[in-house]
């Protein structure tokens, strides 16, 4: 199976697929945490996931402040 139809298919990503999905830093990702911004992460024992449910709210939420509107 290609790289894209398993990732399409995800439920979870990991913190580097977050980093990688809003192209930035992994340290930035996790100071979003920190601070409550952006996707909701859930704990999966020692390590945090990030549900497709919660990255495509928050990509709505962007899209949304891109065109003016009050999302927060």
């Amino acid at each position: 199976m290609p790289e894209q139809d398993r990732k399409e298919r995800r439920t979870y990503l990991t913190l580097p697929e977050v980093a990688e999905h809003y192209r930035t830093n992994e340290g930035t990702v996790r100071y979003w945490r920190h601070i409550g911004y952006g996707p909701k992460g859930a704990r999966l024992g020692t390590r945090v996931v990030y549900p497709m449910a919660e990255i495509e709210q928050f990509d709505r939420e962007l899209a949304e402040q891109a065109r003016g509107g009050d999302a927060a």
